[in-house]
């Protein structure tokens, strides 16, 4: 006999999390739409080349594979990012991107209760992955300039503060931390909060007067480095990082992982981009070109742009952001919208530079207009 079940209208709902009630929602960088004109999504920070041809036939060779699971140890890509940075491989642990990686930071250190400290505005999945955790997320203004406010983030600390993120190259504004502001922070900050530098970016990093999260690692013993290979090595759609971190913190990282949670095609292409590094430079150098240019006609319209040390540029347009990415969308250019805040603008090719440098002088001209 069939049995009937009451509409799930009538019937008590499973409850969530309380966490989920507040959690903000990830918005990823639109799409471009299809249509007849030419469009260029500028809103992911993704690298706009193609794979590499040597990186493309590893990948291709390694999908005949795809019915086995991939190493759940990430043993070749371990061994290689340990010589790389001439660190032990324990120190060494991955992750389906590394943002996967900083959910897993958090899940191993903090919990209800706990503090994890940011900057803000930065990288928008910090207060999504600590809300996740139960974690309470604690937002640290930028200063005016942009950057981060070290010495704010500091002071923020207190007996509930298990983590600190200082995200530099920062999402979305572009800004780098110094060595000498980091390591002025590092000695105000108690040696039982861990300190993650979160190194996205750190390929288009050219400011000679830039911290090194290696560097720190090697300095202070409360220190994860963050690194991912989606932006500089173009990666982005297999989804791979890692962190450098104290064995016990990796041995953490390690348990609270997804089980199999990074591809063996994301493995292997891994160790494919780390040698064709030679070609990863030169794409990179040809990326920081185009973002000076972009940067020096940006303020040439009239655009208060801060220095990039990243692989996009920053717009503050406050509360006309939305309106002016409506410009952009018209013109034919995908950017990131930050509502009440900013827009953020990758770097791709120059034909695609040049159209946002023209969609971002009628977004300024609409400005001024109304002002």
């Amino acid at each position: 006999m069939t049995t009937i079940r009451p509409h799930a209208s009538t019937v008590e709902r499973v409850p969530l999390r309380s966490a989920l009630h507040d959690l903000p929602a990830y918005k990823p960088g639109k799409a471009a739409p299809v249509s007849g004109t030419t469009q260029y999504k500028l809103s992911s920070n993704e690298n706009p080349y193609p794979p590499l041809p040597s990186v493309r036939d590893v990948v291709a060779e390694a999908a005949a594979g795809i019915n086995l699971y991939p190493d759940m140890a990430c043993t070749e890509i371990t061994e290689a990012i340990a010589k790389r940075w001439d660190v032990p491989a324990a120190s060494v642990s991955f992750g389906a991107g590394s943002v996967e990686v900083a959910s897993q930071i958090i899940r191993a250190v903090a919990g209800e209760g706990d503090e994890v400290i940011f900057a803000w505005r930065s990288f928008e999945a910090y207060p999504i992955l600590t809300g996740l955790a139960g974690a309470k997320a604690v937002h640290v203004p930028l200063t005016a300039d942009e950057r981060h406010d070290l010495p704010a983030m500091a002071a923020a600390v207190t007996e509930r503060t298990r983590l600190i993120f200082v995200c530099t190259p920062n999402n979305p504004t572009g800004t780098s931390v110094t060595a000498d502001e980091l390591h002025a922070f590092m000695t105000a900050v108690p040696q039982d909060v861990l300190v993650v530098i979160d190194e996205a970016y750190v390929h288009f990093n050219v400011d000679a007067a830039a911290a090194h999260g290696i560097d720190f690692f090697r300095t202070y013993p409360n220190v994860v480095v963050l690194h991912t290979f989606s932006k500089a090595y173009g990666l982005a759609g297999l989804r791979i990082g890692y962190a450098i971190a104290p064995d016990y913190i990796s041995a953490a990282l390690r348990a609270v992982a997804i089980p199999f949670g990074v591809s063996a095609l994301a493995q292997k292409a891994a160790l494919a981009s780390l040698d064709a590094e030679d070609e990863i430079e030169a794409r990179i150098t040809s990326l920081v070109t185009e973002r000076e240019k972009l940067h020096a006609e940006l303020l040439s319209i009239g655009w208060d742009v801060c220095p990039s040390e990243a692989n996009f540029v920053w717009l503050r347009t406050g509360e006309a952001t939305q309106e002016l990415e409506t410009i952009f969308t018209e013109a034919g250019v995908i950017v990131r919208a930050y509502p009440g805040d900013g827009i953020r603008i990758s770097v791709g090719t120059p034909e695609a530079n040049r159209q946002a440098v023209q969609a971002a002088k009628a977004a300024f001209n609409r400005l001024a207009a109304e002002r």
